[in-house]
């Protein structure tokens, strides 16, 4: 017999570490997973933003609470896993939002700078999801992996929109992305990547201010850019037993930017 749809997007019972979470698109998928029922673990650099983070939850009855760290620090990662696991037990859900970017044409793009985003967006991601998957959602043989992509990592940009690394670490993470769901299936695990296009937030602030709202919005077929509720039910279909056969997927959200400039 079929499991009743609401059914399936239940999470209660079930925890989740996001990554990134005390803002932007972390803290909208936190929502999401916490309105479906999940205790939800936040961990961001900033114990202001996650203390304001955990508050919104909180006042929405989400089960949260958070872990400071740096995730472009294996020894923070380590620390941040070990923490959520005390707390909550177990983590069944991980979603790997952090990250930053860096605008510069790619023959003055700073090392630097290259090394701030890949270790954060490309290597962290690999750190949060070996250390989850080993030390929680591999021996108990089940674990949802949300990755947080980009459409920046399915193509190219245009002139004047110059972010080599960011596209590089986007990419690199939609590589690693089914990589991990072909290692990790027999152990129970899903791992899938959402793909965002432009969203308002902190981060993309300065491409909006620079290339325009509405040249963006142009661009797509719906022609809007992504809002705080977007994210949420691909999110959810990911991290809950509706998604339990779909593992190595990409799903753009992204008003058809990517169907027609892909």
């Amino acid at each position: 017999m079929s499991t009743p749809v609401l059914q399936l997007f239940d999470l209660h019972g079930a925890a989740a570490l996001v990554t990134g979470g005390s803002r932007g698109l972390g803290l909208q998928v936190a929502e999401a997973l916490g309105e479906a029922g999940a205790r939800v673990v936040l961990t961001a650099r900033k114990a202001s933003e996650l203390a304001a983070a955990v508050e919104h939850l909180r006042g929405r009855d989400i089960d949260a609470s958070a872990v400071e760290g740096d995730a472009s620090v294996p020894a923070d990662v380590a620390r941040v896993t070990q923490e959520a696991m005390r707390r909550v037990g177990h983590v069944d859900i991980l979603v790997n939002n952090a990250g930053a970017a860096w605008g510069a044409p790619a023959e003055d793009h700073p090392l630097e700078a290259w090394d701030k985003v890949l270790n954060l967006n490309l290597r962290s991601v690999f750190l949060f999801s070996q250390q989850v998957a080993r030390d929680s959602m591999i021996p108990r043989r089940y674990g949802r992996i949300v990755m947080m992509a980009s459409i920046a990592g399915l193509a190219g940009n245009g002139p004047g929109h110059d972010t080599v690394a960011y596209n590089a670490s986007k990419a690199g993470v939609i590589g690693m992305t089914r990589a991990l769901a072909g290692e990790w299936g027999e152990h129970g695990i899903t791992v899938n990547a959402l793909a965002p296009g432009f969203f308002p937030s902190k981060m993309t602030r300065g491409t909006l201010e620079k290339l325009g709202e509405d040249r963006l919005k142009s661009r797509a077929p719906l022609r809007r850019l992504g809002d705080e509720d977007d994210l949420k039910g691909a999110a959810l279909l990911f991290a809950s037993r509706a998604g339990k056969h779909i593992t190595g997927q990409v799903l753009a959200v992204d008003g058809g930017v990517s169907a027609v400039h892909a």
